[in-house]
């Protein structure tokens, strides 16, 4: 199906040239307008009529969806190459650019999965009497308002909304679906004459809301309170927040989307194994609390997951991925970019920003400042915080020279820099940078003043998972490389180091390995290990008695990592009565020494022979001894019916 580009070049404030998208499949250009949203709409009115259109401005979308509405036609698609490309100082030159977001806009966008949530508009006010109460007054027409105080006050006479007094002990759940506890609860008694009364107090009191307005000013009763859904908050002290939090609190009723962000496998969870934590990045870093510990592996709280996608950015096996949408199509994505702009432009930059702080801070630097330079790509993310280290480096293998992550005052900018210095350490220079910054000049100045790098000579497919992208990106970034990469502490890639004057064979590593990493060899005494495989999780450095294994994180490009490799291995002991080999020689001989002769079991020869022999001649020897423990009684000799009547008959 073939689409129509609908291009307008703002007044005149712009240049486009229409053979910068001769190459997009399945795209044609319309004249370059001038006042389309202005002077020009019948134009634009024609063309959302004929249907298949991309309007090339996102400032007048409203203006257009309005013209389709009043048509009764599907509304057209939107891209926006003003703001991100041609107000520009170097918008001449931006035509690649503009061909690359358009490319991008046009792909589709897998359908997400997400649950109904529905609010009924049972809303609980806390804080404050002359604050709660105000808010309560103004609430009350639109939803079922309840006032929680925390001591009895003189209850107004005002019936349109509840008012209780009791202490929060307790609170959970998200938009639609709170529950909270409440000691001391009292409510109003509502008959008698005369000032109205409360109810004696009670303890244990529980109920549930779908809205909670918090007007105390004190501790934010949520991690992250700004991530929890159906939980506003607002300084008592400050007016127009208060009227803020009411205006957005009216608006919270009726069935909405909650979008699935994560997608988890506990198949390959490193969380635990046999009571032995192993990884917990996932926990350490959740704002919000959503992920918690389940035996060897986590449950994920949907509804209180806010999808900033740290925990699939960390997570060392893939267990937890960042499904809306799926993270293939965010590498399909920077690709695609790639691919496009390199097809016109050369040495080629990515920006990575959010849709709220990131697109205004481009939206001012184009509009009042120098604009993005004519090779840095926007590239728009639902979540910063979730483009991890695989998806820089996927990016730089793909032909980007440079990628900049613009942080806003929301992202967790410990996981961004923590992922951007493992991406660096993996590329080899320092490719990926962090722009920490709210004023578009400036902003504009790092990104005119960055020193780029050369490109990659042959540039990769991104495809498989975050491990198998990250792994052919660095073979892309360091072709020559021959020795391991050493990477910072925490990294999920690297080796083992085993201590094998402590190591014993005990094998606990390789029975608790989640990954497999570690393994024995069912013929020898052997500690098998794969480098590709370790996940650096440490349940074999926690789980070893002996101490005798230490991680070491470092990233081997050689195919030799990808095979199994010994890391210790010993003589086995042959049983003294058939020759088999079982056990290892040493552990054996120091068991002998230990015990033959002064444990009281092994006091005689004879038994302290047992410790020699394989498990079957072990059995064997014991069950020949006069005091074998597998031989039991004579059988009692079956009793008929004429031994009971011969008995009867003796008496």
């Amino acid at each position: 199906m073939t689409k129509t580009l609908i291009l307008c070049d703002c007044s005149k404030s712009q240049t486009i040239q229409t053979t910068s998208f001769d190459g997009l499949e399945g795209t044609k250009c319309s004249r370059i307008h001038s006042g389309l949203c202005t002077t020009q709409t019948q134009d634009a009115a024609k063309f959302i009529k004929d249907g298949d259109a991309i309007i090339a401005c996102l400032q007048e979308r409203e203006l257009f969806e309005e013209l389709a509405d009043e048509l009764n036609v599907e509304p057209p698609e939107f891209v926006d190459i003003r703001d991100r490309a041609g107000w520009s100082d170097q918008g001449k030159d931006a035509g690649p650019k503009m061909a690359a977001l358009v490319s991008d806009m046009q792909l589709e966008i897998p359908a997400g999965k997400a649950v109904d949530v529905i609010s009924e508009g049972i809303c609980l006010i806390i804080g404050a009497p002359e604050t709660a109460l105000m808010a309560a007054e103004k609430l009350s027409e639109i939803l079922s308002v309840t006032v929680l105080l925390s001591t009895p006050q003189e209850a107004p006479l005002n019936r349109g909304f509840d008012v209780v007094s009791g202490t929060l002990k307790s609170l959970s759940g998200t938009l639609g679906d709170f529950t909270l506890r409440i000691d001391g609860f009292q409510e109003i008694d509502p008959s008698g004459r005369g000032d109205r009364t409360f109810t004696p107090p009670q303890n244990g009191a529980v109920s549930q809301c779908d809205i909670i307005l918090d007007l105390t000013g004190g501790t934010p009763l949520f991690p992250a309170p700004e991530k929890r859904d159906g939980y506003l908050r607002a300084d008592p002290g400050d007016p127009l927040a208060v009227a803020s939090c009411v205006f957005d609190a009216s608006h919270m009723v009726g069935t909405f989307e909650k979008p699935l962000y994560l997608a988890y496998d506990p198949n390959i969870c490193a969380h635990s194994r046999a009571e032995q934590v192993g990884c917990s990045k996932c926990l350490d870093i959740c704002p919000t609390s959503a992920l918690t510990p389940d035996g060897d592996n986590i449950v994920i709280d949907v509804m209180a997951c806010a999808g900033c996608g740290a925990c699939s950015a960390l997570c060392p096996s893939g267990a937890i991925s960042y499904d809306a949408p799926p993270v293939s199509y965010l590498f399909r994505r920077i690709q695609n970019l790639a691919a496009v702009f390199t097809a016109g432009g050369s040495s080629p930059q990515l920006l990575v920003h959010d849709a709220e702080f990131g697109a205004e801070m481009i939206s001012l630097s184009a509009r009042f400042a120098h604009g993005l330079p004519a090779n840095v790509i926007p590239i728009e993310v639902d979540t910063v915080t979730g483009f991890g280290h695989a998806e820089m480096l996927a990016a730089l293998a793909t032909g980007f020279t440079n990628v900049h992550i613009l942080l806003s005052p929301k992202t967790e900018n410990t996981v961004v820099s923590n992922e951007a210095g493992l991406a660096n350490a993996i590329a080899g220079v320092s490719q990926i940078s962090l722009i920490d910054i709210n004023d578009p000049d400036a902003f504009c100045d790092i990104l005119y003043d960055t020193k780029t790098f050369p490109a990659v000579i042959e540039p990769i497919l991104p495809i498989g998972g975050r491990r198998d992208v990250t792994r052919l990106s660095a073979k892309a970034l360091q072709p020559d490389m021959n020795a391991p990469i050493a990477l910072p502490e925490g990294a999920p890639y690297g080796t083992v180091i085993v201590d094998t004057d402590a190591c014993t064979l005990c094998l606990s590593c390789a029975s608790l390995c989640p990954s497999g990493a570690l393994g024995d060899n069912p013929d020898m005494p052997q500690l098998r290990f794969q480098e590709t495989a370790c996940l650096q999780c440490g349940l074999c450095e926690t789980v070893c008695p002996e101490n005798a294994i230490r991680l070491q994180p470092q990233m081997n490009l050689d195919d030799s990592a990808f095979n199994q490799t010994v890391l210790h291995e010993e003589e086995p002991f042959a049983c003294i009565e058939c020759g088999a080999f079982f056990g290892v020689k040493s552990t054996i001989e120091r068991i002998v020494k230990q015990l033959e002769g002064k444990h009281p079991m092994f006091a005689e020869s004879d038994s302290g022979k047992l410790i020699r022999m394989c498990d079957k001649c072990r059995i064997n020897a014991q069950y020949q001894n006069t005091d074998n423990p597998f031989q039991g009684g004579d059988r009692p000799k079956p009793r008929t019916t004429d031994d009971y009547f011969s008995k009867r008959k003796d008496h």
